[in-house]
Parts: structure tokens; sequence; C-alpha cells
């Protein structure tokens, strides 16, 4: 699969307001987790199936499960469309 998806650096600097703080150990590379949970979900693939330069495919499901649970991805989702919505003068 060539066809990997990678949030790019402008992506990435939009979302992390958004990332819950780290607490301990630190969370496994943020920009390679969060492009493969997208290239899960927007090729409809099953998490084992997830292609393995995203890394393990435990760590994109338990990253999923732990923020949705939280709603960090509804508010990501809300804090992105509102600021899309926003003038710019």
């Amino acid at each position: 699969m060539s066809d990997l998806f990678w949030l790019t650096d402008a992506q990435m600097a939009r979302l992390e307001p958004f990332f819950p703080k780290s607490h301990g150990k630190p969370r496994v590379d943020d920009r390679r987790v969060l492009s493969g949970i997208i290239f899960v979900n927007r090729n409809g693939l099953r998490w084992r199936d997830a292609p393995s330069a995203y890394g393990p495919h435990k760590t994109l499901y338990n990253r999923w499960k732990r923020w949705s649970d939280k709603g960090i991805f509804a508010k990501m989702m809300a804090g992105l469309a509102a600021k899309h919505g926003e003038k710019k003068t």
C-alpha cells in the first residue's frame, strides 16, 4: 500500500491544541497513530488490517477507543468546525 495517509505539519498544528496532556509515560508518536486511525476509518478496514507503517494495530485501536470514550475526537471535530466557520478579515 503506497497510498498511505499522513497528516501534514499544518494539520498536526491544528489538532495539537485538542490533545490531552500526557501523564507519565510519553505517548506513541501522535502523527503516526492519528494518521493510522484516519486511514483505517477512511478505508473501512478492520484494525488488524491497518498497514504496519502506522505501528501495531492494537495501539491504533487503543488510542481510538480511549480518546473516543473521553470525547477527544468529538472536541477536535467541533473545534475545527468552529474555527473553519470564522470569517477571515
